[in-house]
């Protein structure tokens, strides 16, 4: 089987995160992300530029974790995809994009932070590794339902 790849962007939560609900009842998570970006001279060293800043945007249970666990200054990973959309501003049709977080955590290059996991059986049993891949497939099922792939 092939390696699934999708998309993915790093940076910082540059604003506070904002909840709110879709046509469809869905909790919709926003942020406005920086990204840093670096110049690598020629001895080696590296020049901080000015960051760039792009709306990101997560949905239903993505968008309930996010909302609990990330912050405006945390630095976070996520996986998705970009999305075009056209916006009317002042009578004229302004072309814009959003990063759709499938996946988004803490990046774990730069937070330093504990993990509370739920009672296992025992450590990296079988009936851990079924029950999480069962967990993740009744998601991806899901969400595929929801996006009409």
């Amino acid at each position: 089987m092939a390696l699934h790849t999708q998309q993915s962007l790093s940076g910082f939560i540059a604003s506070d995160p904002q909840q709110s609900v879709t046509e469809n009842g869905d909790t919709r998570f926003y942020v406005r992300v920086g990204q840093p970006h670096f110049r690598h001279e020629y001895s080696g060293s590296f020049t901080a530029l000015e960051p760039t800043f792009h709306d990101l945007v997560a949905y239903r249970a993505t968008a309930e974790r996010a909302l609990e666990s990330l912050a405006k200054g945390d630095s976070f990973v996520a996986e998705g995809y970009v999305r075009t959309f056209q916006v009317e501003r002042d009578g004229e049709l302004i072309q814009r994009e959003e990063f759709v977080a499938k996946k988004i955590g803490h990046d774990l290059a730069r937070t330093n932070y504990q993990v509370t996991r739920t009672n296992r059986s025992a450590p990296g049993s079988e009936q851990d590794a079924a029950a999480t891949q069962t967990a993740i497939v009744s998601e991806t099922e899901a969400a595929h339902a929801s996006s009409r792939w």
